[in-house]
């Protein structure tokens, strides 16, 4: 089963979210959180360092584990997906890979369409069974290109 990993990155109560670019192969435009899969090599945390730093050009310091759940889009193999916050990273945020970045209000989530495998994290941080922390324990930079 492929894995795949994911950060929820959070400032000041707040919660970074991407959107995918209108030529993305798969799921153009559809919002979603910064990660990607894990190669066969890697632990959940070295994919998740690997993938902020291609994707924002930031280095993970602190990580939290959130949650885990398989999902499966239609005609395709099925996936374990793997959230985690990130409490604590080094760099400037930028945009590397994506259409647009957004801070958000965990209550705005719902607003946004987000890919489909990501639709049981989005309901748990809208009912507030995930809490996005007021601030970051010690972000060295917290700023956004």
């Amino acid at each position: 089963m492929l894995k795949v990993v994911a950060a929820l990155i959070h400032l000041d109560g707040k919660l970074l979210i991407c959107q995918r670019r209108a030529d993305d192969a798969s799921h153009p435009l559809k919002w979603e959180f910064p990660g990607g899969k894990v190669k066969p090599d890697e632990s959940h945390s070295q994919a998740l360092i690997r993938e902020l730093q291609e994707e924002l050009g930031i280095q993970a310091l602190e990580m939290e584990f959130i949650c885990s759940y398989p999902f499966q889009y239609q005609g395709k193999n099925p996936l374990e997906l793997h959230f985690y916050f990130v409490h604590d990273y080094l760099g400037l945020i930028k945009n590397r890979q994506f259409a647009k970045l957004l801070w958000i209000d965990s209550a705005q989530i719902k607003t946004f369409d987000f890919l489909a495998g990501d639709e049981v994290i989005v309901e748990k941080i809208f009912s507030g069974e995930i809490i996005i922390p007021d601030a970051c324990t010690g972000c060295i930079v917290k700023l956004m290109n």
